[in-house]
């Protein structure tokens, strides 16, 4: 396998639960508490511009209605994205792929960029975002690792940024999940932490790519996947696990 850039320990959407999710304050957090690589989410709005949000809709997370895809930058940019969480982050604005890039360039971070698609726009979305991450890291020691629970919006990811490393999200292990990452080069496949076990990852390794696992918050389960020689982990407990580990 090739050299793999990246730290084991990964904090989920910036600090896991103790932040408003994929705000750039929950990235500041997990940077505070010693945490050097993150996951998030990424999507497109209606006029193409790549930012960050998990659900398909804007209810549960941002002061906006409805489906996020379909409406410009220019109206999701005035939402509030933290008062949901606490009063502590109203007023925390949803940022940009770019937004984060830049902080994250800037302190020397390391970035999972979940691929999140509205559905019906996943080759596109996986594109749009891959064109961009090749833009704002270029020339950049280690490149962000792009991962979706689609195929569609890896393939896109593959056909505009080659160079840029992807990995599958898994939930289940559906037929011919491994055929499809091998297909789309994968560096890595990303599932379900309870999916993994001995021989799981060393059939994966067997195909070159790393076995990450996601989403992670109890010791016990933690332990399990270091002692079957796993790649990563994907967890909320910033406050629990120490990422020099």
């Amino acid at each position: 396998m090739d050299a793999w850039p990246y730290p084991f320990w990964i904090a989920h959407r910036g600090a896991g639960r103790l932040a408003p999710e994929n705000t750039l304050a929950a990235f500041r957090l997990g940077a505070e508490h010693g945490w050097r690589m993150f996951e998030c989410d990424v999507k497109l709005s209606a006029d193409g511009v790549p930012f960050l949000l998990h659900d398909t809709a804007l209810d549960r997370t941002t002061s906006g209605h409805g489906t996020a895809g379909e409406q410009g930058w220019s109206a999701l940019a005035r939402l509030d994205a933290g008062g949901w969480h606490s009063r502590r982050y109203a007023g925390e604005p949803l940022p940009t792929l770019e937004n984060l890039a830049r902080w994250c360039l800037a302190n020397g971070h390391q970035l999972d960029i979940e691929i999140k698609p509205t559905p019906g726009l996943e080759e596109r979305t996986g594109r749009v975002v891959a064109e961009l991450a090749a833009h704002l890291w270029q020339g950049a020691t280690t490149p962000p690792l792009l991962t979706s629970f689609r195929p569609e919006s890896l393939w896109g990811a593959l056909q505009a940024a080659p160079q840029l490393p992807r990995g599958l999200l898994l939930d289940t292990l559906w037929d011919g999940c491994f055929g499809y990452a091998a297909q789309l080069r994968c560096a890595a496949i990303v599932c379900n932490h309870a999916l993994w076990d001995a021989a799981l990852v060393e059939q994966v390794h067997g195909m070159g790519m790393r076995v990450l696992s996601y989403t992670v918050n109890d010791e016990w389960a933690a332990e399990r996947l270091i002692s079957l020689g796993t790649d990563g982990i994907v967890t909320d407990r910033i406050d629990l696990f120490s990422p020099g580990a």
